[in-house]
């Protein structure tokens, strides 16, 4: 043994291990891909916050809060790095958005206040989507080119080549103005729906490509089929292949390989003007909606859980951290309730307000319909 005075032979080297190991990182990795800690903390935090309203959401479905819910827990991950890259704008120098309704995590991202998802689930008038007369996650936005969301499965497939055409066409006319994007998400059991191979159809005409970002979540279930009853088990992206669209897969609970694979696909529409499709592999944690009781499943991975111990072992972030920002999380889908239960709800009246245009045929068919209702 050394003496009391003198250092191990190897205290340099121990030192220098230790050092290493508190040190906080810069980067988060995961494979070859990377994002800064700035970054990762950031994605984590929009996580958070989507966990906490959609869990928040499922306990108003229960209470009699809300008649019915559904969602997107378990795609956390990809919506929520999604939503960080949108241009947003409106008019078609920005990006058009053609969701579904598993999209809270991406308005959120974005910048959607909590409120505005759970006057939608209560049907409150105050609902600045729909007046509350659509199912919660239907979001409409036109100062974010976010187009309405229907409940007809897969239709904005079909869609979306309509306002990438205009993009394509407003870039031609305004060369500063050409990175617009449309960007179209759904499941994959609604990828057997004629509208998805409407999209990759118009979207690859020769010479007149389309800037279309289609994304599909593969969460292996239909509703309520398991998509190995009725699916082959080739992966989605292998459709693009006869339309020549350049394609990847990624894993979709993981935030570094989800944000690289967003940013590269988004990239590759923007410059070449040209479709992409982007298969993500998510989770399902709750079921389909509240119809199937939207219990636990505890079978398929936690990408929120998965990062936050990823962050945590990269010393990116501590414990007591990460239950204050969850505290916080929690805090802001409970004050939205609080506030949206004291809202009215619309009232029979309200039903044609924002329904119908004026149009010139109402002056032929006048006992149709006469013009909008007065503004209440």
């Amino acid at each position: 043994m050394p003496d009391a005075n003198e250092d191990p032979p190897d205290l340099e080297d121990a030192l220098l291990r230790r050092g290493t190991r508190t040190a906080a990182p810069s980067v988060i990795r995961s494979g070859r891909d990377s994002m800064t800690v700035e970054l990762a903390l950031t994605v984590f935090r929009q996580m958070l916050r989507t966990r906490a309203l959609e869990e928040r959401s499922i306990k108003m479905s229960k209470s009699g809060e809300a008649y019915f819910w559904i969602g997107g827990p378990g795609e956390e991950a990809f919506n929520v790095c999604l939503g960080l890259q949108v241009h947003k704008g409106r008019g078609p120098a920005y990006d058009y958005l053609h969701l579904h309704y598993r999209n809270a995590g991406i308005l959120l991202a974005m910048g959607m206040p909590m409120i505005d998802h759970t006057r939608q689930l209560a049907m409150r008038k105050t609902d600045a989507h729909s007046w509350g007369r659509n199912f919660v996650g239907h979001y409409a936005i036109p100062d974010w080119n976010v187009v309405p969301v229907t409940s007809v499965i897969e239709v904005q497939y079909a869609m979306a080549p309509g306002t990438a055409l205009v993009q394509k066409r407003h870039g031609l006319k305004n060369p500063n103005e050409n990175e617009g994007i449309s960007i179209v998400i759904g499941g994959e059991a609604g990828t057997a729906e004629g509208d998805f191979d409407s999209c990759m159809n118009w979207s690859t005409r020769p010479g007149r490509e389309l800037p279309v970002l289609m994304l599909v979540t593969n969460n292996k279930f239909g509703i309520s089929t398991d998509l190995d009853t009725v699916h082959t088990h080739r992966p989605i992206v292998d459709r693009a292949e006869p339309y020549g669209i350049r394609h990847e897969i990624t894993d979709g609970n993981d935030p570094v390989a989800a944000w690289a694979a967003i940013d590269r696909a988004m990239r590759y529409c923007r410059r070449e003007r040209k479709p992409f499709l982007l298969e993500a592999l998510v989770s399902r944690l709750h079921g389909h909606s509240s119809s199937s009781g939207a219990q636990r499943n505890w079978n398929d991975l936690d990408p929120l859980a998965a990062f936050e111990q990823k962050l945590i072992d990269a010393r990116a972030i501590d414990t007591p951290a990460v239950q204050a920002l969850k505290d916080d999380a929690k805090a802001e889908a409970d004050a939205a309730v609080v506030q949206t239960m004291t809202e009215p709800e619309p009232t029979r009246e309200d039903v044609y307000t924002h329904t119908y245009a004026p149009s010139a045929v109402d002056s032929v068919y006048p006992l149709d319909y006469t013009g909008l209702p007065r503004a209440r």
